[in-house]
């Protein structure tokens, strides 16, 4: 059973369409990744979600309730975490959990064994006496997911929840998220990062408020499957405008300690043997050049510029 249905979802402010015509269906236990360039509508789309704003056209059923005719029904099944979660720093741990459950009508026979255990969850069990304004960004982060569970919610909301961490803090978050999803939940995630977006069930690219692609990280990568050249050696730049030269190399992108050249379909072996050549008359140490899978940022860029699928 699908938990999030969202359907033909538009939006805009003024002359920008922010949404337009979105879909997407996730059902319990799947972890749906919106990602896309800064500006793309991934936040008005999670917004559309949860509520806090109403669509233009089209509609939201959360848990199979009408978000816009069973409002109630439809919150009571969703925890938000938004990217700028406002905590209250005076508040302990314990008391900005037991403000979130109050508000939501839980009494407090249900809240304080709920808030022990989602505490406990998160890892925060240790730190309910401490004021919120003194811990750290990770742990801000985990009270921030703690408040957005407290009502065992069947839908998850989270816009970008990673930005700004450290990869230690990061990783740490996703091992609850997952965690979550082996409860049934439906997790909907926004994130500017292709290795999260890659932990996924599904991933959707989203640019200008359109969703452009969307299915599993393999189905994507799959996309660009052989036109893909990693090239590794020095100088770099060198190397670079060799391979911006070669009329079957459509793009080149530092991936780390190499390149990644996207190509031309059917053009690696000439393409490889090319490079061989002109790196050879222009001095340059080209240690390596082979094809390597497609990653969802290579399929992501093609994507922005156009690239038809290959």
């Amino acid at each position: 059973m699908a938990l999030i249905e969202a359907e033909n979802l538009t939006k805009s402010f003024g002359n920008v369409l922010a949404v337009d015509g979105l879909s997407l269906h996730v059902e319990g236990g799947e972890i749906y990744a919106l990602v896309g360039p800064d500006g793309a509508g991934k936040t008005t789309t999670m917004r559309l979600l949860c509520g806090a704003m109403e669509p233009d056209q089209g509609r939201v059923r959360l848990a199979g309730y009408d978000l816009a005719r069973e409002p109630d029904r439809a919150r009571n099944e969703l925890g938000y975490l938004p990217q700028r979660f406002s905590l209250y720093g005076e508040l302990t741990v314990l008391e900005n959990l037991r403000f979130f459950a109050e508000v939501r009508g839980l009494p407090r026979d249900q809240w304080l064994p709920r808030s022990k255990e989602i505490l406990e969850f998160v890892g925060l069990a240790e730190f309910v006496d401490r004021r919120a304004e003194a811990l750290s960004g990770g742990m801000k982060q985990k009270l921030g997911l703690a408040a957005a569970l407290v009502h065992h919610p069947r839908v998850l909301l989270l816009d970008e929840p990673t930005g700004g961490v450290d990869p230690v803090t990061r990783q740490g978050f996703w091992q609850l998220v997952i965690r979550l999803l082996r409860q049934g939940v439906a997790v909907v995630i926004s994130t500017p990062y292709m290795d999260e977006a890659s932990r996924c069930t599904r991933v959707g690219f989203m640019n200008a408020g359109r969703l452009l692609m969307e299915g599993t990280p393999t189905e994507i990568a799959s996309r660009l499957a052989g036109r893909v050249l990693a090239v590794t050696g020095s100088p770099w730049r060198v190397l670079e405008q060799i391979a911006r030269q070669d009329p079957e190399v459509e793009d080149v992108r530092a991936f780390g300690d190499r390149l990644h050249l996207r190509l031309r379909p059917g053009s690696g072996r000439r393409v490889a043997r090319r490079l061989r050549r002109a790196a050879r008359r222009a001095g340059a140490d080209l240690e390596g050049v082979r094809a390597v899978d497609p990653g969802l940022a290579d399929v992501f860029l093609a994507a922005l510029e156009g690239v038809p699928d290959g």
